[in-house]
């Protein structure tokens, strides 16, 4: 077990470490808009569309992206962790299918993607694991035995590439389907070959890949993942929230309790020292000693975020600062999902190692399934390295500002965002049916 002592320096260095750098964020950011964005291509973003919504990308064609990133649903799907591969429905509806029970809960929340297309956004995930970066393969780094072997046109489209190679979320278990038989050998190209193969083989895709790609050049995944990341560039941009008319010149957008609360967010709490800028992100990586639960990156379900991604020990247990726009809209919060509510998990940023010490376990949001998902938090020795690593300071706030925060919070939400711009298709080219 950790010596005590220890943790209590390391928690005070990281404290002191981050409280530097949150001092200097005071300023508001610039309103989000359009330009934000690249160009979009119609024709890209409806077929795009279509795939996001279409289970044809499954190895066992139960599945779609948008089942874990439902716009109904705040783009995720207002779970802890989720149920994929073996579950039918939607959200909290979802259940796992007797006799093809998954064998875990997928490791982390399913991100939301509200605005990850805007430009600034180069780094995607928890833990970072694709992101742009010049010396990679087409510029853009991917995970091992995922390496791109054609250029895409974002991190967004890349990220798309990796949902359909896991057996827990889209590709199902070895033995079940030919896809997932080509992730369980480790060879990610065949089995992006097989989807792309599957989707040519339709009319209904394969003529509109053709304005796109020419009536003579086959089909690649890279053409699948820069449609679907044309579609979710498209559909999930988050710009015209009651902040942003604020920040625009109109004083009477906020209310009384979000004025205060912006003041505290953009004044002493330090709050936009980590969630800055027009998206209120940093686009980096903190560890703020986040309760972890399900099944984990690691052996003993242990979760170390963006070490693994480095293997820089320092990185340990740190995650990415997540976006805020449509914040309200996102819930559960956290990589592992562990705080079902607005105001909870601004709690936990105002002490965060007490948060986690004390954890209320009846906050997470998870379907019922015969799952150990308490191992991590069970074993003291993890809950103290959790806690060891942290780099969020205590800060001195009463009920009152973390309500008046969490009411600044619910400013960020652009409504008509929220309700979609295209809207899910009532049909795909594939036949299959819709999670609506």
């Amino acid at each position: 077990m950790m010596n005590l002592l220890i943790m209590r320096a390391w928690v005070a260095g990281g404290v002191l470490s981050l409280s530097a750098g949150l001092s200097l964020a005071t300023e508001l950011p610039q309103k989000a808009t359009h330009s934000s964005f690249p160009t979009p291509n119609m024709t890209q973003v409806m077929l795009g569309r279509d795939l996001f919504y279409d289970p044809i990308l499954s190895g066992n064609r139960n599945i779609a992206c948008a089942t874990c990133h439902h716009p109904s649903l705040g783009t995720s799907d207002g779970m802890s962790l989720s149920i994929g591969e073996g579950g039918a429905g939607l959200g909290t509806q979802r259940s796992v299918i007797a006799g093809q029970e998954p064998h875990d809960r997928i490791p982390r929340n399913a991100p939301a993607l509200w605005n990850k297309g805007a430009t600034e956004f180069s780094v995607l995930f928890h833990d970072g694991r694709v992101e742009r970066d010049d010396a990679a393969p087409h510029g853009i780094r991917m995970p091992a035995g995922r390496t791109l072997d054609r250029a895409v046109p974002s991190p967004l489209a890349a990220q798309s590439l990796l949902p359909i190679l896991s057996a827990d979320e889209m590709a199902g278990q070895p033995g079940e389907n030919d896809i997932a038989n080509a992730v369980a050998r480790d060879d990610a190209t065949a089995a992006w070959a097989l989807l792309s193969a599957r989707v040519n083989a339709l009319p209904g895709y394969r003529k509109r890949f053709d304005l796109l790609i020419g009536a003579d050049t086959p089909l690649h995944i890279t053409d699948i993942a820069a449609a679907i990341g044309a579609f979710e560039t498209f559909e999930f941009q988050a710009t015209d929230s009651p902040f942003d008319a604020f920040l625009d010149g109109d004083a009477t957008a906020l209310n009384a309790a979000q004025k205060r609360g912006m003041a505290l967010f953009y004044g002493d709490t330090g709050c936009s020292g980590c969630h800055a800028g027009t998206f209120q992100t940093d686009h980096a990586f903190h560890a703020i000693a986040m309760p972890q639960l399900g099944p984990g990156k690691a052996s003993g379900a242990v979760d170390h975020g963006r070490q693994d991604v480095t293997k820089d020990p320092k990185d340990g247990y740190c995650f990415r600062t997540p976006s805020l726009r449509n914040v309200e809209l996102t819930a559960p919060y956290g990589h592992a999902g562990a705080f079902a509510t607005l105001k909870a998990i601004v709690s936990h940023h105002a002490d965060p190692v007490n948060s986690l010490m004390t954890y209320d376990r009846s906050q997470a949001v998870l379907h019922k399934a015969s799952f150990n998902d308490w191992q991590a938090l069970d074993n003291q020795a993890e809950r103290l390295d959790i806690a060891a690593a942290n780099q969020l300071p205590d800060m001195s706030l009463t009920e009152a500002d973390i309500d008046d925060i969490v009411a600044f919070l619910t400013s960020l939400t652009d409504r008509k965002a929220a309700g979609g711009r295209l809207g899910v298709p009532e049909t795909v080219p594939s036949g299959l049916p819709v999670d609506r």
